[in-house]
């Protein structure tokens, strides 16, 4: 799968901008600060829904515009297909495909699946451990798309329950009134449900995502491993792993945590306080890994995601933005060889020699908002 051409209106900084594209390498090159990365985020939004540098839509629209649109055409054996995506802050975003009669976004979903390396990724090492669980959830819709519909259950749910936990702790801290807390009955029924589908997707991603990110670590970095991805549920009691097991038990863990729950107004068992503890060694690569480890932990992550990806099926765009810079001459050579082979790989430099010559392919100058082909 690849994209073939890429057109923006109104996206950051690009008014209009229409890009072809070819299989193979394809690097934007141009000083900080003048837009490649808005090319390969517009890229990875068609993928994901967001953007790898901002939590909301609305910085992604050009000041001065009410919205913005990404346009791709991707290519995938012998079916092209047309993604419109409209992005509207503040209001619901609107899509098409084909140029048919609007969609929802997250029915987009799929068509276009991107692995992404960037600066950023040094969180998924020593960040807090959101940025380990957006991992795995971002790589479990990659690989099943309806899954963004249960985790955007799952957050509606879980704010719903917080909300009326909040209450009650209120209610019970000024004048010590009691609220009727019989709905919390629904909300747990609820959250165990979601939460169960979610929790049962992590675990089988980090069984297939393990021995892929061990041997991408070794890769990039021989004799250096082993690495370990152990993943620690908010409960010590969730201990299954189908979804019928984990949902029994969520329901005894939410039970046995209820008063705690109501003192402190806040969900404390769930998906959404579990954590993926990485290993180096027999120790946690956080707080122990050196800063040059980190980085080829983080970088085996991304790597072990689009081997799983590419087995099973339709190979994602490898996106790479501005990480060579950020790497050692070694460790640059190594990802360099090992993502070159890739059906497509997008490219971010600020100097030529930024890009690996492993790397050859098409280029782009990118400067004061124009791209054009060199």
């Amino acid at each position: 799968m690849h994209v073939t051409h890429l057109s923006l209106a109104d996206f950051r900084s690009y008014a209009r901008v229409e890009v072809p594209l070819d299989p193979g390498v394809t690097a934007f090159v141009g000083p900080n600060g003048q837009g490649k990365t808005n090319l390969v985020e517009a890229v990875g939004y068609l993928a994901s829904l967001g953007s790898h540098r901002v939590s909301s839509d609305a910085p992604l629209v050009r000041m001065g515009a009410e919205r913005a649109v990404i346009r791709a055409n991707v290519r995938q054996g012998d079916r092209q297909q047309l993604i419109e995506l409209e992005l509207n802050p503040g209001r619901a975003n609107r899509a098409r495909v084909n140029r048919s009669s609007q969609v929802r976004p997250r029915d987009v979903l799929g068509i276009v699946r991107t692995v992404l390396f960037a600066p950023e990724d040094l969180a998924l090492v020593k960040g807090d451990p959101g940025e380990r669980r957006r991992f795995l959830d971002e790589l479990i819709t990659a690989r099943s798309p309806r899954m963004a519909g249960v985790r955007s259950d799952y957050d509606r749910v879980l704010k719903q329950r917080n909300t009326l936990l909040k209450t009650a702790a209120l209610a019970r801290r000024h004048g010590g009134r009691t609220m009727d807390l019989s709905t919390l009955d629904v909300w747990d029924e609820h959250l165990a449900r979601v939460g169960a589908e979610l929790l049962a997707q992590r675990l089988d991603l980090v069984a297939a995502v393990q021995p892929l990110t061990d041997k991408a670590y070794e890769q990039l970095a021989p004799g250096g491993g082993p690495v370990a991805l152990e993943y620690k549920p908010s409960s010590a009691a969730l201990t299954g792993h189908t979804r019928e097991e984990l949902y029994e038990q969520l329901m005894e863990a939410l039970a046995e945590s209820r008063k705690a729950e109501i003192e402190r107004g806040v969900t404390l068992v769930g998906p959404h306080r579990d954590e993926l503890l990485l290993k180096l060694g027999e120790l946690p690569a956080k707080g122990y890994a050196s800063h040059g480890e980190s980085w080829s932990y983080a970088l085996a992550l991304r790597l072990a995601s689009y081997d799983l990806l590419r087995a099973e099926g339709n190979e994602p765009v490898l996106v790479l933005d501005d990480v060579f810079a950020e790497l050692d001459s070694r460790r640059r050579e190594r990802l360099a060889e090992l993502v070159a082979p890739g059906e497509q790989v997008l490219v971010t430099a600020a100097v030529d020699d930024d890009v690996p010559g492993v790397l050859a392919g098409t280029r782009y100058a990118v400067s004061e908002g124009t791209v054009e082909r060199v």
